[in-house]
């Protein structure tokens, strides 16, 4: 692994928790327009590593790819109804990791001008 692997990690936990906050921001607002007679399912988000053997989920060829090679399979319905309260929790933990894969970033990204800095020594 290599310092410049380290900002593709980071970068694609980056785009996995933006879409994990996509999803409980759709389910926050089936939430709020809910209705005992017209209960909206909760979706949740299905991920794959675009390589097979690092795949543990058997899931289909379809979905979108992004640059780094994670694979968004798309949504599944949970069974249960979507809550607000829920959905905000799970919003507050995919922030929370945004920001840590952000950090993780910031520190890549020092580590590889460091290592270009050894170099033009």
């Amino acid at each position: 692994m290599s310092e410049f692997d380290l900002l593709s990690v980071a970068a694609d936990g980056m785009g996995v928790q933006r879409t994990l906050l996509d999803v409980a921001a759709r389910n926050v607002a089936a939430a709020q327009a809910s209705t005992p007679q017209h209960p909206y399912p909760r979706l949740v988000a299905r991920f794959a590593a675009a390589d097979p053997v690092d795949s543990f989920l058997d899931l289909p060829d379809e979905g979108e790819e992004d640059a780094a090679g994670t694979r968004f399979a798309g949504t599944m319905r949970s069974g249960e109804t979507a809550d607000a309260l829920t959905e905000m929790i799970a919003v507050l933990d995919a922030q929370r990791a945004y920001e840590t894969n952000a950090s993780v970033f910031d520190v890549g990204k020092k580590l590889a001008d460091r290592t270009l800095d050894v170099g033009r020594v």
